[in-house]
């Protein structure tokens, strides 16, 4: 082909394009620079008519403004000179109208008449009666002026002689009228044909001016389309660009062109297409982007595509992977259950093998590829590595039959071992001890050290018990402090509680081995109950229950040693299980009752008060002993409202007896560890005391020496608190805890009460005696008053009273009576008796005997 030729047909269509594209860029410019002049011209044209609308609108309101001007400056001199004609026709008819002479009238009143002007004259009499009327034939001129004026007719008459008077004779009436001065041209015209003049030269200017913009914003059009070009030009080639696939190159925008909007919103269109369309590159993006393996086979598991994250699973490369059936990638084990069609469609854990031979659990999910297209149609497979779930399960596994703390067996594997190993023994004919281990006081590690503390005990008592028990013995966690194992494989011809208590003695001899917490060391110690299955019994729930019964049973001996089972026990814990439930219901059934014991002056025995002690009367059983159902309500919490309704009943009583009496005495009341810890205790005893208008002073908290020493440093604080508001406070059974002189002075103690252990003896045992006299001296010295609990004989009595103990309570003054007994023994000493004076004077008789 001739060079020249292949030239022409290369630039053919380029040339063609350029010349298109300047065709339509010439006739955009011609059509905008057309519609800027057209739109000039009509908008001077439309200027123009309202102009001139305007202009003879003003003009006919200036021609009525000058006319009326003129009649009003020419209307005063016309009705004035109507009253001047009118008062010389009504002096001249004056003497004619007098005398009744209607010719005289009309002889007199005709030069009026034949004056032009005057239009109408009339003369009407005083009656009313009209005496002369005439009117100008020729009827009134349009657009003619007229006056109107009436005047009375007058002539002097001399009514009295000497003195003329005015008399009205009749009323005279002219009408004027005078044609407007007509010039040849009239005002409107003369305004109107100046108008005229100024318009034709206004239009002449006006076309001139309209021709000039006109022409002006034509080339300003045509300067505005020359700007355009280039942004259009532009706007074209991007918009060929985007249509031919292009969306890498963004299109220019120039916020302050005129097309800026256009070239944004291309931009924006190319931005979205540009998202919206997937090619090859965007969809490995995608895949490659992913966390798990996504693998892409054909319709018969032919791989044909594997994301990075299937190869760093696999340990492989993209390329060793193409081409292999997804088989290849499972474990040997997985192949033969693996079925193509049916992993298509579902969710499976599989385990895959690696280059290394690893294998690793996956959750493997497949979903087919449809598609019209054969090329495109298969299944897409995605691979998650459940490694960690898998591990985390494990765990789940584990904590649900391990206990965390100290990876012994919880509760449920530990029944779960013992029924087995229980079932084995049945069948074997052996025999299985179940030893139930609760630690004694353990809530103090936890309330003295910490939760932490108490946690780290376990763990030892835990490492502890394992290491000291033979390998084949099974131990378990059962709850917080309560631990159980069982020794299986014991004969059962003969007596196995020999090898058990000794193996019981040991485990109490590893728990009482000092532990160190916090750099303190704390002696612990534990309480073991033992059954033996199947003489206790053949099922894990009983033969735990009866172990965890006879464990009870030496927590209440005392705790630090072990028990066997026997029916007793179990039968001893349903009645705690039963009164626990009962108590709950003590309260609202109104079975407990208030006791007063009095307190006696040893030296003249009146009473200066009494002790609030506190019983349960239950139906059917009897008086439940305090020291079974305090302990139960120190368990359940239901001492705080216990506590709440003794202060109430006691207050109640203090008014009723204060009333009769005036002075009862002070009441003493028992405060329990878990009252005193109690949040709200100061504020709910404040609110009783307002509420029965009960003075604190008349009471007394008595406080026992544990309770005392539980907390030194927030206990004095709240008995500071206590004293501060008047309460007294006292150390009940003194002597059996192990508080200090140091420490207790630094509590608002006033009382001391020696405990009735001690003064049960004094008077025959040396010791208690020396302990006695002791704590009397220790009181005196301290400040304090000294009661004695418990005198129940003369002879105690008479110790007391030689060691100087001034006051004493117990049943030799008397049974703890009711409220009603102790008022009417106040009632007597008020009346001047001592109620228990007999008493002393049989001590001092005996005394004199001795002597």
């Amino acid at each position: 082909m001739n060079p020249q030729i292949r030239g022409i047909t290369a630039s053919g269509p380029r040339s063609l394009r350029r010349a298109f594209t300047y065709v339509t860029a010439a006739s955009f410019k011609f059509k905008y620079a057309g519609a800027a002049f057209l739109v000039v011209v009509l908008a001077a044209a439309a200027v123009g008519t309202v102009l001139l609308v305007r202009h003879q609108a003003d003009t006919r309101t200036l021609s009525a403004l000058a006319e009326s001007a003129a009649r009003e400056r020419v209307d005063p001199e016309l009705q004035a000179r109507a009253r001047s004609i009118a008062t010389h026709a009504a002096d001249s008819i004056a003497g004619a109208v007098r005398a009744g002479d209607g010719g005289g009238v009309v002889r007199r009143l005709q030069p009026f008449i034949d004056d032009p002007t005057v239009a109408a004259v009339t003369v009407t009499s005083r009656s009313g009666k009209r005496i002369f009327y005439w009117q100008r034939s020729a009827g009134t001129t349009p657009g003619a002026l007229s006056a109107e004026v009436a005047v009375a007719v007058r002539t002097f008459v001399e009514r009295i002689p000497g003195a003329a008077t005015p008399e009205t004779l009749a009323s005279l009436t002219v009408v004027l009228q005078q044609a407007a001065p007509v010039p040849a041209v009239s005002l409107s015209g003369r305004l109107q044909a100046v108008s005229a003049a100024r318009s034709r030269l206004t239009w002449l200017l006006g076309f001139v001016l309209a021709a000039s913009g006109g022409v002006a914003g034509a080339a300003l059009a045509w300067r505005l389309t020359r700007q355009l070009q280039r942004p259009v030009d532009s706007l074209i080639k991007s918009a060929e660009r985007i249509g031919q696939g292009d969306y890498t190159r963004p299109v220019e925008v120039r916020r302050h062109e005129a097309l800026a909007d256009l070239q944004q919103a291309l931009e924006r269109m190319r931005g979205r297409l540009r998202q919206s369309t997937i090619n090859k590159n965007y969809l490995n993006s995608v895949l490659n982007s992913m966390t798990d393996a996504v693998f892409v086979t054909s319709p018969d598991g032919v791989i044909k595509m594997a994301n990075s994250a299937a190869c760093k699973l696999l340990s492989f490369g993209e390329e060793e992977l193409l081409g292999r059936s997804i088989l290849a990638v499972l474990d040997e084990r997985e192949r033969p259950g693996f079925d193509l069609l049916q992993a298509a469609q579902e969710t499976r854990e599989t385990v895959v093998r690696t280059r290394s031979g690893q294998t690793i659990p996956v959750s493997f999910t497949g979903s087919r590829i449809d598609s019209d297209d054969p090329q495109f149609q298969g299944n897409i497979f995605v691979a998650r590595n459940i490694t960690d779930r898998k591990r985390a399960e494990r765990r789940i596994r584990y904590l649900a039959r391990y206990d965390a703390l100290t990876k012994i067996p919880n509760r449920m594997q530990f029944h779960h071992l013992l029924q087995q190993t229980i079932a084995r023994a049945l069948r074997a004919g052996q025999v299985v001890a179940v030893l139930y281990l609760d630690m004694d006081r353990f809530k103090e590690v936890n309330d003295t050290f910490g939760h932490g503390a108490g946690d780290r005990t376990l763990e030892v008592l835990a490492e502890r018990l394992t290491r000291s028990l033979p390998k084949e013995t099974v131990v378990g966690r059962l709850a917080g402090d309560e631990f159980a194992l069982f020794v299986e494989g014991l004969p059962a011809d003969a007596d196995n509680r020999g090898p058990i208590a000794q193996l019981a003695r040991a485990l109490l001899t590893e728990v009482c081995r000092p532990m160190q917490l916090n750099q303190h060391e704390v002696f612990l110690t534990a309480s073991i109950g033992i059954a033996f299955c199947p003489r206790d019994a053949e099922n894990v729930i009983d033969l735990i229950r009866n172990a965890d019964a006879a464990m009870y049973y030496s927590k209440q001996n005392g705790g630090n040693t072990f028990a066997f089972y026997s029916p007793e026990m179990n039968a001893a814990a349903v009645e705690r299980l039963m009164l626990k439930s009962k108590l709950r219901r003590a309260l609202e059934r109104d079975e407990l009752e208030i006791r007063y014991q009095p307190k006696v002056d040893l030296r003249t025995g009146r009473i200066i008060g009494a002790e609030a002690l506190l019983r349960w009367r239950l139906p059917g059983h009897g008086d439940i002993p305090p020291s079974h159902f305090i302990p139960l309500a120190e368990e359940t919490n239901l001492i705080l409202d216990i506590g709440e309704w003794v202060l109430n009943r006691v207050c109640l009583d203090y008014r009723q007896m204060q009333s009769k009496v005036g002075d009862p005495g002070r009441i003493s009341l028992n405060l329990s560890l878990k009252q005193l810890r109690q949040a709200s205790f100061i504020l709910r005893c404040r609110s009783v005391f307002r509420r029965h208008q009960v003075s604190p002073t008349a009471f007394e908290l008595e406080i026992t020496e544990t309770t005392l020493m539980a907390d030194p440093q927030r206990t004095v604080r709240l008995l500071d608190e206590l004293y501060a508001m008047g309460l007294h406070l006292s150390i009940d059974d003194f002597g059996t805890g192990y508080s200090s002189l140091s420490a207790l002075q630094q509590f608002p103690i006033g009382t001391l009460k020696i405990d009735q252990s001690f003064v049960r003896d004094a008077a025959d045992d040396a010791g208690d005696a020396t302990i006695v006299r002791t704590i009397i001296e220790m009181g005196r010295s301290l400040g304090m008053e000294v009661i004695a609990e418990g005198v129940e004989s003369q002879r105690q009595l008479e110790f007391l009273r030689s060691n100087a103990c001034h006051f004493g309570q117990g049943r030799l003054f008397g049974e703890p009576c009711t409220a009603q007994d102790l008022l009417a023994l106040l009632t007597r000493q008020a009346a001047g008796a001592a109620p228990f004076a007999h008493l002393l004077h049989r001590v001092e008789a005996a005394t004199s005997r001795s002597a």
